[in-house]
Formats: C-alpha cells, structure tokens, sequence
C-alpha cells in the first residue's frame, strides 16, 4: 500500500489505524480501527457534540444502525470533544439536543491526532470537517467525502454506497452504475459486453 501520511490520504490506500477512547454503552473504552478487521467500517466525523446539525445526524445513524449491522458493518461517530463530553451528550435526551443511548461508539479525538491523518481539520475553527469513510473489511479506504460544516450528510447515500461496494467486492467482475441499488442491473466493465447494460436502459 501507499503512503498515508497527511494530505496524502486517498481511496485503495489502507485507513490510517488509531487507538482512542470511545464512550460505549454509556461506559469508556479503548478501541481500535484494526479491531474492526473482518467488518465494514462507516467512520464519520463531526465538528462538535451540543451543537445543531451534529445530533441530528449522529441519532439518524444511530436509527438505522440495524441496516448496516445487517451488512457486516460498524459505524464509529468522532470528533475533537473529549469522552466525558461525549458521555454527557449521550446522557442528554433528544428534545434537549443530546443525542440519547447510541448504538455504536463516539470516539474521542481531543489531540485531534485522528482528524489530521484522515485530513478533515479545519484550521480556522479547530474541528473536523464533516468527513465520512467506508472502510472495507481488509481496511482499505473505499469509499470518503467531506461536507462543509453548515450542511450533514443522507444515511440512504451512505447505505447505498456501502451495499455498492459489498456487491462489486463480491461480484469482481461487475461495476454499479448512477444511482445504483441493490437488484439493479449491474455492468460489465468490457467495451462489448457494456453493450447489453446500455441497450436495456
């Protein structure tokens, strides 16, 4: 695999692992990316727990979290609050802007080590930017995209990403095409055989 250094961060490459503090089941523990070998990984970062776009985001994945759980997944939320922030934004309910009992793990990132081998800080504020990564169960990077802070991000996109690149890793011989979903027609990847996809559609 390549280099991974920061700002040379890019999909095929091996996500950078980490080993960092996450609040669990309303409880602190040490986790690691490469624990998660053999799953799917939806790693996402945000700028900071008690703010606005924030819960709505990390409770609508956490709604959905069976879908992806169902796909081999995790989904690990992070940002630069240290876990007792977390902690306390988990143990606030919803209609206060907490976000409640979570299904997957908040990681800390409070030396903001995380965020700068993924490339997301932003200097100006000192948070992350709103980047997300599908990591496949080898720990490739398959998958990233950055939002700007003042805008979140669709789960279904996100869902219908991860089941791409699980129907392509599994049918090598295939490739998705705009807007693909699971029992779509697929294409193959041959200037002759791509006819036949093309004269369907």
């Amino acid at each position: 695999m390549t280099d991974t250094r920061e700002g040379c961060l890019r999909v095929g490459q091996l996500a950078p692992d980490f080993t960092a503090t996450a609040v669990v089941d309303q409880d602190f523990k040490i986790i690691k990316l490469s624990d998660y070998r053999g799953r799917y990984v939806v790693l996402f970062f945000y700028p900071l727990d008690f703010t606005f776009v924030c819960p709505t985001e990390i409770a609508a994945f956490s709604d959905r979290h069976g879908e992806f759980k169902a796909l081999n997944t995790e989904i690990l939320g992070i940002s630069v609050d240290s876990e007792f922030a977390h902690l306390a934004w988990i143990q606030t309910d919803r209609k206060l802007g907490g976000v409640g009992d979570l299904n997957y793990p908040l990681v800390s990132d409070i030396k903001k080590d995380i965020g700068a081998a993924y490339n997301v800080l932003d200097p100006e504020s000192g948070v992350a930017l709103r980047g997300l990564f599908i990591i496949d169960r080898d720990g490739v990077l398959q998958h990233a995209t950055i939002n700007n802070l003042a805008f979140g991000r669709k789960v279904d996109e996100t869902l219908r990403v991860l089941q791409a690149i699980q129907h392509v890793q599994t049918n090598p011989d295939e490739v998705c095409p705009v807007d693909w979903q699971p029992g779509d027609k697929t294409m193959i990847p041959d200037p002759v055989k791509s006819k036949a996809f093309f004269a369907a559609v």
